[in-house]
């Protein structure tokens, strides 16, 4: 028997075959355009989603000839939230994070009920990026579609729901919406009085790895599934790859460095202080148990590359035809091994973590008329790293403390990153057996939910595996130390620039 699990991201979806040795049968990954993205505006068509999904599910299950598919679960991004009416048609495309809509609402959040309160409730403090902020704008600006509205579903509960799930949203991604209680486990009824958005448009919270239902027999015969596939809720993409990764111990968390950069440590209870708040670190209800996770990210990490691919590596696409090597390899294998030059903030859709700041900017600085665009990536690779070098010690201001990474995502795939990530960070980085943990995570929640393993702890002491450990160089550590140090005086100076 298999388990089948679904990751899907704001650029792409990935669907892998993973049987109960956690090994990936079959894989297929389905890249999308997002429905319309401009200065004012960024949102993501469901309909598209869904279908690339189905597409994508298809090309997995075609011609596989392994042990039937038992169990399915779906992992996704967070915040952006899908409006259906009561026949499950998609009323609207869905707001992404880094859309500027709803920063007015939450202003009146802040003044209603006031940021340590709401971020005491739900973990999170007050952000426009947030799902209940984007439907009080919604409520303000589109009536007519918050009134057909019968249920928001988060991205992940939406894939499961057209599949044949009752709607629901499990903790970790309810508590994207800044309006999920996260220890009583339930919506909070104070902060949907102020917004003034309708529970009954919420979907019924439950634990990840909990059975919501059964696929339909039309989407059994559609996709070339077994009709007796149990659909398993997932999670938010973050705790996900966490748990695929293992990353479960104290001083240990998983880089998940795909579209958005994400480092995801876990705790056993709780984390909420002042340090915590003032600093816009949240506190997650984990997919495992009884767990809590917090995130440190970056807006934008593997987007820029594709946005520097796609704009200024004609040469290397050109290559990548004619001999089937992958483009970002081709651009990173000509990095240099000693520390640039150039120095770039990676802000390209604002900055995340610490800071919050929607309308921040990205800079390359320091070009010269005889810089090259293998100078550039590395820049970008080592902006990346400094900018969550400078998560890492805000954390660790928090009593936070990470001794070793597991990294997965598209840039895991790059010995080349993951050695320049240890020596800059100065921790062990490890690369795992499974490079897609968010997938291999779902589908731990899908085996654990149907009774395959006996906890998701089992499965994952089974099924994951260290396939290379990268330990840093001390004498490089140093020198990227002394470099970080003007790296964090940069984000200042760009925005008074602007203001």
């Amino acid at each position: 028997m298999s388990l089948l699990g679904i990751d899907v991201g704001t650029t792409g979806c990935k669907v892998s075959i993973i049987d109960y040795e956690g090994k990936i049968k079959k894989h297929a990954y389905t890249e999308y355009v997002i429905g319309r993205s401009n200065r004012e505006i960024h949102e993501i068509s469901p309909d598209t989603v869904w279908e690339s999904v189905k597409q994508t599910i298809y090309e997995a299950v075609l011609n596989y000839k392994g042990s039937p598919v038992k169990a399915i679960g779906v992992s996704s991004f967070g915040e952006a939230t899908v409006p259906i009416d009561k026949n499950g048609n998609v009323l609207d495309n869905s707001i992404l994070y880094i859309d500027s809509r709803g920063i007015e609402e939450a202003g009146y959040l802040k003044k209603t009920l006031g940021n340590s309160k709401v971020a005491r409730i739900t973990g999170a403090g007050i952000h426009s990026m947030y799902t209940i902020c984007k439907i009080m704008w919604i409520r303000e600006n589109k009536n007519e579609i918050y009134n057909q509205t019968w249920k928001y579903l988060m991205f992940a509960a939406f894939i499961l729901y057209r599949l044949g799930a009752r709607p629901h949203t499990d903790y970790s991604l309810a508590a994207r919406t800044m309006a999920f209680d996260i220890t009583g486990k339930k919506w909070s009824e104070a902060i949907l009085h102020a917004a003034q958005v309708d529970l009954g448009k919420l979907a019924e919270p439950v634990q990840a790895g909990s059975v919501v239902g059964r696929i339909s027999s039309t989407m059994a015969a559609e996709l070339g599934l077994p009709k007796d596939v149990l659909l398993v809720a997932g999670g938010h993409d973050q705790a996900c790859a966490a748990l695929g990764a293992g990353a479960l111990d104290n001083g240990m968390a998983v880089d998940g460095a795909g579209t958005v950069e994400c480092i995801t440590p876990s705790f056993s209870s709780p984390v909420i202080s002042d340090i915590m708040i003032e600093n816009n670190y949240v506190c997650v209800p984990h997919v495992k148990k009884d767990m809590y996770v917090t995130y440190a990210f970056n807006f934008t990490c593997g987007s820029i590359m594709k946005w520097f691919r796609d704009e200024f590596a004609y040469k290397e696409k050109l290559e990548e035809k004619s001999t089937g090597k992958n483009a970002y390899g081709i651009l990173i294998d000509n990095c240099s091994s000693t520390p640039s030059e150039l120095f770039l903030l990676p802000h390209f859709a604002g900055a995340a973590t610490p800071y919050m700041d929607v309308e921040a900017k990205g800079a390359l600085i320091g070009l010269k008329t005889g810089t090259s665009r293998y100078e550039i990536v590395k820049a970008i690779l080592e902006g990346l790293n400094y900018e969550m070098m400078l998560n890492l010690s805000f954390l660790e201001n928090a009593g936070i403390n990470i001794k070793q990474l597991r990294a997965v995502g598209g840039l895991a795939k790059s010995e080349y990153f993951l050695r320049l990530k240890a020596d800059m960070m100065g921790i062990m980085v490890s690369s795992l057996n499974i490079s897609e943990a968010g997938t291999l995570g779902v589908a731990i929640l899908a085996g654990t939910g149907i009774g395959i393993f006996k906890s998701v702890d089992d499965a994952s002491g089974k099924l994951v595996k260290i396939k290379k450990q990268y330990e840093p160089d001390l004498e490089l550590h140093q020198q990227y130390l002394e470099k970080y140090e003007h790296y964090k005086r940069i984000y200042k100076a760009i925005k008074e620039i602007y203001e």
